[in-house]
């Protein structure tokens, strides 16, 4: 959608009347038949099994992180006024992450970064002033909120804060890559990589990983890599470096599903092509089908891209419990996954590693994931969750692997 559409559809308190959200569209379609682009958020409760909360527990090192790793996080309360009642991203989700690295001890054993806000020259890096002035002309339609699209709300407040979230971003970006911190996590919201260079869509409004990723470019780095684990295909990210070399893009994602995009024969523009790498899971992939992609593709395209630094766009909603997914993935899933790049990293690119939360809609799911990642990001061994998902086992992704692989020439 345009800017100019988006402005069109900009409304009050609501979504604009006539359309239907992520988490509405086609919920009585079957996975198998539904178009791509229909395939909405849609709502779903798993059962997960009860057992009493653990207390925190001294941590163990783990032999896979190199010991010197120092983690750091930057996060603001700004992010947590961003908000439309009833939305799925909600302050909840931010605030359920920092009271468990709370509760765990974790925050205290990381560097505490201070955030800034992203100036227009790192912003107009990768958006153009057209999206900037939908932002704003949302921002002023009402009391409450505007609406870009009929997911993506805009508050009063909500220009200076995603500005806040990508300049927090930066933040991290600018210690790992001044050496203050090995690894960085920026505990930000609004979520950015369904952003365009001239869209706001699907909760995001400024595209905080790739206003990172220019950044680095413009610092002197040569190759960036960014791994997307969200179990939406970041289709801003792309969309801004589809033509780039220097910049790998692995996605991981449901498909066919919201947006529509990451088609494995998605692979770049002219020169860029091979550098971006999408992997379509068939919905109901678990574990197994999920850590095989990345063992069996998005680990050897950073093998073979050889990143000097690696950006993650987190996002943990292709976790089982998540409502607003079709996957299967578990809390040890996603920390098996973690455990890959961050190895993946320190073998390739000193360990230099910034993360920046993306989705992530059940907030018992979103906190243990976050707390897991960043003791993998002290170096130290996560703590089990002691709530995990039993989902049944998923489908066999062999044939789709191979077939990103002879995609992106790894055959």
């Amino acid at each position: 959608m345009s800017a100019s559409a988006g402005r069109r559809a900009l409304g009050r308190g609501l979504p604009p009347s006539g359309r239907r959200s992520r988490q509405q569209r086609l919920r009585s379609d079957s996975d198998a038949g539904a178009s791509p682009r229909s395939h909405a958020h849609r709502g779903r409760r798993r059962r997960r099994r009860r057992s009493p909360r653990t207390e925190p527990r001294p941590a163990s090192r783990s032999p896979s992180i190199a010991e010197a790793a120092r983690a750091a996080l930057v996060t603001d309360e700004s992010f947590l006024e961003h908000e439309s009642p009833g939305h799925p991203e909600r302050p909840a989700r931010l605030r359920a992450v920092l009271e468990h690295l709370d509760a765990t001890g974790l925050r205290s054993r990381m560097l505490a970064l201070t955030p800034r806000d992203a100036s227009d020259d790192e912003v107009l890096a990768v958006h153009d002033q057209t999206l900037l002035d939908a932002l704003d002309e949302a921002a002023r339609s009402g009391p409450a909120s505007g609406w870009l699209d009929a997911d993506t709300y805009v508050t009063p407040r909500s220009p200076a804060i995603a500005r806040r979230a990508a300049g927090a971003t930066l933040a991290a970006l600018e210690a790992v890559l001044n050496g203050h911190a090995a690894r960085a996590f920026a505990a930000v919201r609004p979520p950015g990589h369904h952003a365009t260079g001239d869209t706001g869509m699907g909760f995001c409004l400024l595209n905080n990983v790739a206003i990172a990723a220019a950044a680095a470019l413009r610092a002197g780095i040569e190759r960036v890599a960014i791994v997307d684990w969200d179990v939406h295909h970041g289709n801003g990210t792309q969309a801004v470096f589809d033509a780039e070399p220097r910049v790998l893009y692995a996605s991981t994602h449901a498909y066919p599903f919201y947006p529509g995009t990451g088609h494995f024969r998605e692979s770049g523009a002219g020169t860029a092509r091979g550098t971006k790498v999408n992997i379509p899971l068939p919905h109901g992939t678990d574990d197994a089908g999920m850590i095989a992609a990345y063992e069996r593709v998005v680990v050897p395209a950073l093998e073979r891209f050889r990143p000097q630094l690696i950006l993650v766009s987190s996002g943990w909603d292709a976790h089982a419990l998540d409502p607003l997914t079709t996957l299967n993935v578990t809390t040890e899933g996603y920390t098996t996954v973690g455990r890959l790049v961050l190895d993946a990293a320190s073998r390739l690119c000193a360990g230099r590693v910034v993360v920046t939360l993306e989705g992530g809609y059940d907030e018992h799911a979103l906190a243990w994931c976050a707390g897991a990642l960043c003791a993998l990001m002290l170096g130290e061994e996560p703590q089990p969750d002691p709530q995990p998902a039993q989902p049944p086992p998923g489908p066999d992704v062999t044939a789709i692997l191979d077939a990103v692989r002879a995609e992106v020439g790894l055959a």
